[in-house]
């Protein structure tokens, strides 16, 4: 087992630096299509969730940009209003929203769910973009490891309260995940909240950003209309890298990709027709990307997911 942890950590860290620093998309973007991106979004529904900072705000004022009606769901109110300002500003488009909602809390989600359920709108897009990576075990007041809660139950949780708004979308609904490369180094598991005695953020973290639960939708919702895709962003400079992984940060300072160019992949998945995609895939940089490094020992684990659904149904306490 530790040789291959240790396999997965070079091979990530080999495969990382070719392809998720800045460098790396300079040299993927030779192949994109700019008309790809002239698509507007007038009459569209977008929620975003984290989107006062780094690349859930790129997100966001991407979208906003293209004329969609968003709503940026944010943990903290004051930093909402000032991204929701600047978005509006910025864009020109005063179809703007600003959503409180703490991720990490299933009660303040179900509460988002309730209030958005009286404005009696379709959702056409929706971006899981907020993320933790916590290095120290930290609970919630619902009693779940804060890390979990943000990138998995509260993902959870939003996604499945929001499928009656999607179907009103559909075909054209689609929900987009904001993965991590770091899956690439842990398989998943059905220890959700890491009960190890010495826990470890990062593997936590790596654990949590698996794209098991976006092809498990894709498979158990196809039939609804609506598209579930994951991505990821690439190694991209912002608020959140600079405070978990400040050495990474530092150690990379000038090849980190933009906000921007973290968020590219998102709107892009936005805009492209649903039959150029494929539902449950995992996208990078405007294309298709493997799930699994070649002898990491991670496909397998997949399996794991029915189990894993079962048990997020049973803590998020939503009515079947």
């Amino acid at each position: 087992m530790f040789l291959v942890k240790q396999w997965r950590a070079l091979a990530f860290g080999v495969y990382g630096y070719k392809n998720f620093t800045k460098s790396g998309f300079v040299e993927h973007s030779k192949k994109f299509q700019p008309e790809d991106m002239e698509v507007r979004l007038e009459g569209k529904n977008c929620i975003v969730t984290g989107a006062n900072s780094g690349i859930g705000y790129a997100t966001a004022e991407g979208l906003a940009s293209r004329g969609a009606t968003l709503y940026i769901v944010c943990r903290n109110k004051e930093r909402g209003e000032a991204a929701l300002s600047k978005i509006q500003g910025v864009t020109g488009n005063k179809n703007v929203f600003l959503e409180v909602c703490d991720i990490s809390s299933t009660s303040d989600v179900k509460l988002f769910a309730s209030k958005f359920s009286s404005k009696d709108k379709p959702v056409h897009i929706l971006v899981n973009n907020a993320g933790l990576l916590e290095n120290n075990r930290l609970i919630t007041s619902e009693g779940f490891e804060m890390n979990f809660a943000v990138n998995v139950l509260g993902t959870y949780t939003m996604t499945e309260l929001m499928l009656p708004f999607l179907e009103k979308a559909a075909p054209d609904a689609r929900v987009i995940n904001v993965a991590s490369g770091g899956m690439y180094t842990s398989p998943l598991t059905d220890d959700l909240q890491f009960s190890a005695d010495k826990f470890d953020g990062l593997e936590q973290y790596a654990r949590n950003k698996r794209v098991a639960l976006t092809e498990k939708w894709a498979d158990k919702y196809k039939e609804k209309g609506i598209g579930f895709y994951s991505m990821h962003p690439g190694w991209a400079e912002t608020p959140g890298v600079a405070t978990s992984l400040p050495r990474f940060s530092k150690t990379l300072s000038g090849n980190l990709r933009t906000i921007e160019e973290g968020a590219d992949t998102i709107i892009w998945l936005a805009l492209q027709p649903k039959e150029k995609l494929v539902s449950g895939g995992f996208y990078f940089d405007r294309a298709e990307a493997p799930k699994h490094l070649p002898f990491a020992a991670t496909k397998g684990s997949h399996v794991a997911i029915d189990s894993i659904v079962d048990r997020l149904h049973s803590l998020s306490n939503i009515s079947a």
